[in-house]
Parts: structure tokens; C-alpha cells; sequence
């Protein structure tokens, strides 16, 4: 069975840095990215990976950057310059093309980020 595991949220001051990850297993995935929903809000896209090719939303390019890891099926999200509007449940997606809607979905991890 198809399962994403996120790690690594937490609480960290505004303008510190966070690292998640997401451990993926039961199929091999070429496209895994990280969605956000902050209360009160939609979800949202924050970045994904699509074989070599990165995306990012625009309030976060240039503070967040996704990498993956193809040995252990894990992709990563190392955010820096955190704010307060970083503030979200943050959720692992994969999909096992580069086409077409996520699949797949973790439970997600929390990140607050406090000013």
C-alpha cells in the first residue's frame, strides 16, 4: 500500500528554519511535492520536484527548497527565513508521472512559526 510519512514540523521564531521530510513507500514516485493549509484557508501548492524540474509558489521562492533523495524515496522541504504566514499544516503529495493531478497525500506535520 501507498504510503507518505512527513516529518519534521515544529514551532520556530519567525526568521528561523524548519527542515521536513517525506518518506514514501509502496511505489516508486516521479513527481512529490508539498501542499500547505493554514486555518481558515484553502490548501495550497508550496513546491514540488517532477524528475529534475523544481516549482515553487511565489511567497516562498528564493526561502524554501525541495530536494529529493531516490535511494531512500524521500523528498525534503528545507524552509528558511520563516514568517508567520509560513504558519500551516504542511502535506507530502506524489504521483507516479509528472502529468496530471496528486494522488496520493501524507497526514501532515504542523509548522508555526511565531513573531
Amino acid at each position: 500500500q501507498v504510503q507518505l510519512v512527513e516529518s519534521g514540523g515544529g514551532l520556530v521564531q519567525a526568521g528561523g528554519s524548519l527542515r521536513l521530510s517525506c518518506a514514501a513507500s509502496g511505489r516508486t514516485f516521479y513527481a512529490m511535492g508539498w501542499f500547505r493549509q493554514a486555518p481558515g484557508k484553502e490548501r495550497e501548492f508550496v513546491a514540488d520536484i517532477v524528475g529534475d524540474n523544481t516549482r515553487y509558489v511565489d511567497s516562498v521562492q528564493g526561502r524554501f527548497t525541495i530536494s529529493r533523495d531516490n535511494a531512500k524515496n524521500t523528498i525534503y522541504l528545507q524552509m528558511n527565513s520563516l514568517k508567520a504566514e509560513d504558519t500551516a499544516v504542511y502535506y507530502c503529495a506524489a504521483n507516479e508521472n509528472g502529468r496530471g493531478p496528486y494522488a496520493y497525500w501524507g497526514q501532515g506535520t504542523q509548522v508555526t512559526v511565531s513573531s
